[in-house]
């Protein structure tokens, strides 16, 4: 069972402009995730996060903690089943229920499709896809009480055009997409939105472990000639789940230099 590894707490700031809300980015430790804890935390609002790193967990709750905002970290695996039930427990006993959500969490077991294991498919679905499902059960409910809420998935454009070699993170970022759609229908009456964001190729510890020629191949694919980085992400995902985005929901918008533009 996970557990929660710490629970630090700064003082708020009193200058922030927006309203401060009960922000949970999963996979919040690394990379994106990080990137999208940090901006949400410029803007005030109290922050969770979960990872099943527990020292990228506590590095990441010391950087949020110089940030001056109210900080909670949880270590968990998301391919628990009781993950999301503990965590938002964990949450919610300490400052209230979650009302920014942002499904981030995931992991990559590439290999063509007639190579690939079972348990490599089930593993990323699991943890990618069937993770953003049970964290946004378990946080609606507690959104459709206040009648507010934003719920903001991590796609990928190979969601929508495909990729040789990822066929399971391929069908969950797919998946991804459709329940954003689902969640969106759903929820809407309640003035809860749910969006997702497809970024493409994004230069984290990940990619950077690419040979330069697949890198090269990838960059001439992008019209703005570079590739975006975890802070290009964080900014939509911030705008999405501020008040300024509350006309906006069921949208899957693609990061991705103009990669894609169908």
């Amino acid at each position: 069972m996970p557990m929660p590894v710490e629970q630090s707490m700064a003082s708020p700031s009193q200058t922030r402009a927006t309203t401060s809300r009960i922000a949970l980015v999963t996979g919040g430790a690394r990379g994106i995730g990080a990137a999208i804890a940090q901006r949400l935390a410029q803007d005030g609002h109290r922050i969770a996060i979960c990872d099943r790193d527990e020292t990228a967990l506590s590095h990441q709750a010391d950087l949020l903690l110089a940030l001056k905002v109210e900080t909670l970290s949880v270590a968990a695996d998301m391919a628990d089943p009781q993950a999301a039930d503990m965590i938002c427990r964990t949450i919610e006993d300490r400052w209230g229920p979650v009302e920014i959500l942002v499904n981030n969490v995931g992991i990559t077991r590439d290999a063509l499709v007639v190579r690939m294991s079972d348990e490599d498919f089930t593993a990323v679905l699991n943890i990618n896809l069937v993770s953003a499902f049970s964290m946004s059960r378990r946080c609606a409910r507690a959104m459709m009480k206040a009648r507010w809420g934003r719920i903001v998935n991590i796609a990928s454009v190979v969601g929508q055009m495909g990729n040789a070699g990822q066929a399971n993170y391929v069908a969950a970022k797919a998946g991804i997409i459709g329940l954003t759609k689902t969640l969106a229908l759903e929820l809407a009456s309640r003035e809860i939105t749910a969006n997702a964001v497809a970024p493409g190729f994004i230069a984290t510890a990940m990619t950077d472990q690419l040979p330069e020629t697949v890198k090269d191949a990838y960059r001439s694919r992008i019209p703005l000639g570079r590739f975006g980085t975890p802070e290009d992400v964080a900014e939509v995902v911030a705008f999405l789940c501020s008040h300024r985005a509350a006309y906006i929901t069921g949208q899957t918008i693609r990061i991705d230099g103009g990669m894609v533009m169908a």
